[in-house]
């Protein structure tokens, strides 16, 4: 049975994409997340999710951030993100940081079933008449590096950066992923390493470069 989890805070939205499941796939099993917060929850509770369909705006989702993170945490489950935002250079960072496909919010339902059938059957998908101007753009040497160099921290590396990036202390970063302070301290060494940052404030503006789609203000 295919499970599918749609991480977006409209209600209507979700509706639509249930029903556009339900005519595609009456079978399959639909699970739903209004925060980023609660799909790492629904995540973790069911390992064996297909697809998340994920919106790139969310409670604690900020742009691609949510992209990468689960990408990271969960690398065998297909993530497309849904927006209405269709601006060709986010559509391409995206596909560029692991995105399985792209579905634009203001698509038809007949749209969003086509979306669907082609990530479901692992094949990339960005709607027809964006493909020329997506494919047209060139991703930035920057944002190549960039994601080589967030891909090489583990997931709890890369929520330690996470959480550094909203402003916690060591402490607060400890309680929050249940570890000790020390492990904290640990986890930012390593991260400034493979980063090639030298404090907190570089390491949180590698991470907020995610928050924008604009790859012009990558460094």
């Amino acid at each position: 049975m295919t499970r599918l989890l749609i991480a977006d805070d409209h209600p209507l939205f979700r509706l639509a994409l249930v029903q556009a499941i339900r005519e595609i796939m009456p079978e399959a099993d639909v699970l739903e997340a209004d925060t980023l917060m609660t799909a790492r929850a629904v995540l973790a509770a069911h390992l064996d999710i297909d697809l998340v369909l994920l919106d790139l705006h969310m409670p604690g989702n900020r742009g691609l951030i949510g992209l990468v993170e689960l990408r990271a945490e969960y690398p065998s489950v297909a993530v497309a993100m849904i927006s209405a935002n269709d601006d060709p250079a986010v559509i391409r960072r995206a596909l560029n940081y692991g995105a399985a496909g792209y579905i634009p919010k203001r698509a038809d339902l007949n749209a969003i079933k086509t979306g669907l059938r082609a990530v479901l059957n692992c094949e990339e998908y960005v709607p027809e008449e964006l493909r020329a101007a997506v494919a047209a753009g060139q991703s930035s040497n920057a944002d190549r590096e960039l994601a080589k160099r967030l891909s090489s921290l583990t997931p709890q590396q890369l929520r330690v950066l996470v959480l550094v990036a909203e402003g916690q202390l060591n402490k607060q970063i400890a309680d929050v992923l249940s570890i000790q302070e020390r492990t904290v301290k640990a986890h930012l060494t390593s991260i400034f390493e493979k980063l090639g940052v030298r404090n907190r404030t570089q390491a949180s503006a590698i991470l907020h470069q995610l928050e924008t789609g604009d790859p012009a203000r990558l460094v």
